[in-house]
Parts: structure tokens; sequence; C-alpha cells
């Protein structure tokens, strides 16, 4: 499994990269702020919701604290997604929040 810190993420988005983030917490739990512009697939949901993402598309999974990102990146990776997860989750995200 393919995984980034927390830092490193922030990093490509200060320099400028285009990243495809999806949140795969609680929405209670995203209310209290996500990475701007990542996008809300709640885990429960993700087997119902994965024909919304692209095949072709690099995503990097969050949660809160990289459990469920990283269930969510095993089980799009072997659907054969292109799936990295955030390690540490939003518990580690120094960056802004929206």
């Amino acid at each position: 499994m393919k995984s980034l810190t927390a830092e490193q993420v922030k990093q490509k988005m200060e320099q400028g990269e285009k990243l495809n983030i999806v949140d795969v917490r609680e929405v209670g739990e995203v209310s209290q702020g996500k990475i701007p512009g990542a996008v809300n697939i709640p885990l429960h949901l993700l087997e119902f919701r994965k024909d919304e993402l692209d095949k072709n598309t690099d995503y990097i999974m969050v949660c809160r604290s990289g459990g469920r990102s990283g269930q969510a990146t095993q089980f799009l990776d072997q659907y054969g997604y292109d799936v990295t997860n955030m390690e540490g989750g939003m518990m580690s995200w120094t960056g802004d929040v929206e």
C-alpha cells in the first residue's frame, strides 16, 4: 500500500500540485474541518460510491488517524484505483482546513 505523511501531502499542496483528496470520515467529523478541496465519501459508503472515482486519476485517502483511510486504500486498490493513504490522518495535519 502506498502512503504519504501528512507533511508530504502539505508540501505537495504548497508546491501547487493538484491533489485529489478523498476524506472517508463521517459527515459530522468532516464538518469540523477538512483539507481544502477534499471530497467526502464516508468509508461505509465507499463500496457504493467508488464509481464516482476515475481509475485514471490518483487519489489520496484521508481519515482521522489513518486507519479508515488505510482500509479505503486497500479496498480501492483491489479494484484497480491509484490510491495512496495519508498516514496519521487529520490528527497529523498542520495545513489549512475548510
